[in-house]
């Protein structure tokens, strides 16, 4: 049995590469792969080079990118993190053949995974396996956006996702697939009001399709349009929380400019270079506002043990269950053959091709 995987071995250069499918392991169980998504802000940065792992080594006991030998060098044979797949063999009674689920293998035909050590989350049968591509991980990432607005309010005390944005006025500062689906939940969870803000005209068409408001950032200043909108009191105008979810200074700017006084910026983006855009001694200083990273990696301090990543993907599943058509109909923009994968993602990244969601079928 021989499987195909997907690796960079280079900047630029992405191939496919085939070994021997890994023997079962006793508790272990294998998986064929059925789709695997494909995020564009991740692994495009391994393609193009400009991922911070590729050039220092992470400490992980301090927390620091410190000089010294990549911590992720080239060839990078682990790529992707939104895989669906079906169970073909099992040698654990934790995990039954036939289950089709999600996982984070990497863009792969087949994997042997432990469920010990390796999160595989069963599929509800009313959930198209296609979106099942982000249950595993990148429906937590926005989860776990909200989480953090929910924490900034309640501290320890958040009962529900929607803690942080019921009855309140939201915006998104992206119109990728963080970005809408961040305002899915919000809407989900009962915001007053949510606005995608983004300056490309596809991305606001498919935000628009999905239900939300967009606005284009480069027309009229939308802090000023949006300041305007929402006022809470004299002097106090804006949005209460803003998820910031491309990670380019100027948006992290914009998302500081949209935000009432003693706002937060709850920020999904994953910046590879500099921020010379971002004038802190503008509105962040003179507003009182805050900056709150909600990087998937952890919850906020003290709800680990009742938001776990189970918990954020099935609040993943109850949003696509709520909203899984149009979610298909309009945030899967390609859905590409397995063996299409290195042209793909070489196209995405020197942007000779533009996908809101691309998805590899194999």
């Amino acid at each position: 049995m021989r499987d195909r995987v997907v690796v960079v071995e280079a900047p630029g250069r992405v191939t496919l590469v085939e070994q021997d499918a890994a023997p079962l392991r006793a508790g272990a169980f294998r998986v064929a792969t059925l789709f695997s998504g494909v995020s564009a802000g991740t692994e495009l940065s391994y393609v193009k080079g400009t991922n911070p792992w590729l050039n220092a080594t992470w400490d992980a006991d301090l927390g620091l990118f410190r000089a010294g030998e990549p911590s992720t060098p080239y060839p990078v044979t682990r790529l992707g993190y939104m895989q669906v797949g079906r169970v073909v063999e099992s040698a654990t009674p934790a995990v039954a053949e036939g289950t089709v689920g999600a996982l984070t293998c990497g863009h792969r035909t087949g994997w042997v995974a432990d469920p010990v050590a390796e999160r595989f989350v069963p599929l509800p049968e009313d959930v198209d396996p296609l979106l099942g591509v982000y249950v595993a991980h990148m429906g937590p990432i926005c989860a776990n956006g909200l989480l953090h607005a929910a924490a900034d309010v309640y501290g320890v005390g958040v009962r529900s996702l929607g803690d942080g944005v019921r009855g309140r006025r939201v915006a998104v500062v992206g119109g990728g697939v963080v970005a809408l689906l961040t305002a899915l939940f919000a809407r989900r969870h009962g915001a007053a009001s949510v606005v995608v803000l983004d300056p490309t005209p596809q991305r606001r068409q498919v935000a628009e399709a999905l239900g939300l408001e967009a606005l284009d950032p480069d027309a009229d200043d939308p802090a000023v349009v949006l300041k305007t909108r929402w006022a809470h009191a004299p002097g106090d105008r804006g949005a209460d929380v803003v998820f910031q979810c491309r990670g380019q200074a100027w948006a992290l700017h914009l998302a500081l400019r949209l935000l009432r006084p003693q706002g937060t910026v709850v920020d999904l983006a994953f910046y590879q270079a500099g921020a010379d855009e971002v004038h802190l001694g503008e509105e962040f200083h003179h507003n009182g506002l805050s900056v709150r990273c909600a990087q998937i990696g952890r919850v906020p301090r003290g709800l680990a043990p009742t938001w776990d990543r189970e918990r954020l993907s099935a609040e993943t599943i109850d949003l696509l269950r709520a909203y899984g058509d149009v979610v298909r109909k309009h945030l899967i923009s390609a859905v590409v053959p397995f063996d299409e994968a290195p042209t793909l993602l070489t196209d995405l990244a020197e942007r000779r091709r533009h996908e809101v969601q691309a998805v590899l079928a194999v």
